[in-house]
């Protein structure tokens, strides 16, 4: 079996916070979310379109940050494959029950120390009568709540190196390395990677506090630009902060608007499906420092917090 596509997609990933009550609202009035269980101090919540039980696990907890992203491998055999190479190389943590709606979950960790679950076994989301759509093909009634968020889209976790958690996912979990920066000094400052034909699911940017395992943000796929332009009239209304955008990005050509949910964590609303790869053979598209230093796409100058904020907070070195 091919290494490509032996994971089938970024699943689900569980976002900690300070502020539960105040991020389920959030996560719900905001961006239109489900809530679909709790257990513990965990909320379960799902955006409309995923077929799958859950799209976000919140969980309280001392401080922000993200905790387990889970990703569902294509078949059993994929995921024995795949934990094969998960202890051959020495990251593994062992089996665990899954979450509501999913089985037996491989427990790994990236170079970085960012928790991964790997399972293959799910319970395909079946709505009540409330929540029954109109077209048998979606799997939930359209919210018609806050943004709308149709699924999560991707995540971008901070590392300490990025190469040896780029590596790390390509060689034991199958992911293509799409873009990076690449700076003058030739180390990679950012590594976006794919599992499916998006042209990103997981991404590595280096942690300039130079602390392991922390987020720099997860995303929301809408279905249009003028999705992301109403978000951040809604953001207005319902006193959301708003850190940069909307505007477009020059890497992968995203339109963009980055929001803080009341944890502090750091959440980005993109365009669905805003670039594709199909290519079989795609080599890395590499960025320069100069290059970078234009802005994006029609020169907005990144922002500084974009580079100091992730979550859970630290004080610089």
């Amino acid at each position: 079996m091919p290494l490509l596509h032996q994971i089938a997609h970024l699943a689900h990933v569980e976002i900690r916070t300070p502020v539960v009550d105040q991020s389920v609202a959030f996560f719900t009035n905001y961006l239109g979310l489900t809530v679909n269980g709790e257990s513990g101090d965990s909320v379960f919540l799902r955006a409309w379109d995923d077929y799958e039980n859950i799209t976000i696990k919140l969980t309280g907890h001392a401080t922000s940050g993200v905790g387990r992203t889970c990703l569902r491998a294509a078949s059993p055999e994929a995921l024995q494959a795949r934990v094969r190479e998960i202890e051959a190389s020495g990251r593994g943590v062992g089996w665990v029950a899954g979450d509501q709606g999913y089985g037996d979950t491989y427990v790994f960790t990236d170079p970085d120390g960012h928790e991964f679950g790997l399972y293959y076994d799910s319970e395909w989301f079946r709505p009540t009568d409330e929540l029954k759509p109109a077209l048998k093909n979606q799997a939930q009634a359209y919210p018609a709540r806050g943004v709308s968020v149709r699924r999560l889209d991707h995540i971008n976790f901070l590392g300490v190196d990025v190469v040896a958690n780029r590596d790390y996912l390509r060689d034991t979990l199958g992911a293509l390395v799409t873009e990076q920066i690449v700076l003058d000094d030739g180390s990679v400052a950012g590594s976006w990677t794919t599992f499916t034909n998006k042209g990103y699911d997981a991404v590595y940017t280096r942690d300039r506090t130079g602390t392991a395992g922390r987020l720099h943000h997860i995303a929301f796929a809408t279905d249009t630009r003028e999705d992301i332009l109403k978000a951040a009239d809604i953001a207005l209304e319902q006193g959301v902060f708003i850190e940069t955008g909307p505007h477009k990005h020059a890497i992968q050509q995203t339109f963009f608007l980055y929001v803080y949910e009341p944890g502090g964590n750091r959440i980005e609303l993109c365009n669905a499906g805003a670039r594709l790869v199909l290519a079989p053979d795609w080599q890395p598209v590499d960025w320069t420092e100069a290059e970078r230093a234009k802005g994006q796409a029609w020169g907005l100058q990144t922002i500084e917090s974009f580079h100091t904020h992730g979550t859970p907070p630290v004080t610089p070195s």
